[in-house]
């Protein structure tokens, strides 16, 4: 990317980071029952509240605009104590955050399924030594021409719309980081489009063995939230949720 171009999306980085007052499509959880469900592992989806939030979300046709990586305490010392989460924000690129940041926000807890200790331990650190490199602005320059205002793009193309951005290892976007770090130990998280299998395949006790993987610079937040390989977990059921202690307002 050249100068001019690194400006541009420097500048617009900043204008879209910008939040906005936008109701988010379901109330966030509470902070302690979601710092209580987390582990290391966790891919943390956002609904984001910011220009660019909008564009992600009409162009993924999804509810998720961001996603960070839960780390827990396995940060080097030097690290404020309180972050526990790794994400690629637009302005200060890939960063360590704390939970705080997205407390007030819908959020979603997506959790992969069969990792042991160890191998959460190598996606975690794979993450963390992404941290000080930039942001892909080329990605931000692609998603601003749907911002204004938005397009009347068919809904089957809308994801094509996104491009691979820049190629350049030392720059990431919040989902390319995430699946790039699970890319080290080869876990999977969405397969390309195929044709549907045949009868036969759809037996019970069916299990594909050949993965033939989406491209981890087109993978989208959303792409965890559908992946068949990550669990939905819900901090407000996790922490012993009993409708029979809610009060109804008549």
């Amino acid at each position: 990317m050249n100068r001019v171009a690194q400006s541009i999306g420097k500048w617009l980085a900043t204008y879209l980071s910008k939040e906005l007052e936008i109701n988010g499509t379901a109330p966030p959880s509470n902070p302690l029952h979601l710092q209580a469900s987390l582990r290391p592992g966790d891919v943390l989806l956002v609904e984001g509240n910011t220009r660019l939030s909008g564009a992600i979300k009409y162009l993924t046709q999804s509810t998720w605009s961001h996603a960070a990586l839960y780390v827990g305490n396995h940060f080097p010392d030097h690290i404020p104590a309180d972050h526990c989460l790794i994400d690629a924000d637009t302005v200060h690129g890939v960063r360590s955050t704390s939970l705080e940041k997205f407390s007030n926000l819908h959020t979603r807890i997506c959790r992969p399924i069969g990792l042991s200790e160890q191998e959460c331990a190598m996606v975690t650190m794979a993450a963390i030594s992404q941290i000080g490199h930039q942001y892909d602005l080329r990605n931000v320059i692609d998603l601003a021409r749907y911002l204004f205002p938005t397009p009347p793009v068919p809904t089957r193309f809308r994801r094509q719309l996104l491009s691979l951005g820049s190629g350049d290892p030392t720059r990431a976007i919040c989902s390319t980081l995430i699946a790039q770090a699970f890319g080290s130990i080869r876990y999977p998280i969405i397969a390309n489009e195929n044709k549907r299998p045949e009868a036969a395949t759809l037996a019970r006790d069916y299990q594909p063995r050949l993965f033939n993987p989406k491209h981890f610079s087109l993978l989208t937040p959303r792409d965890f939230d559908v992946s068949p390989y990550f669990a939905i977990i819900k901090p407000t059921v996790e922490s012993g949720f009993n409708f029979h202690n809610l009060e109804w307002v008549e």
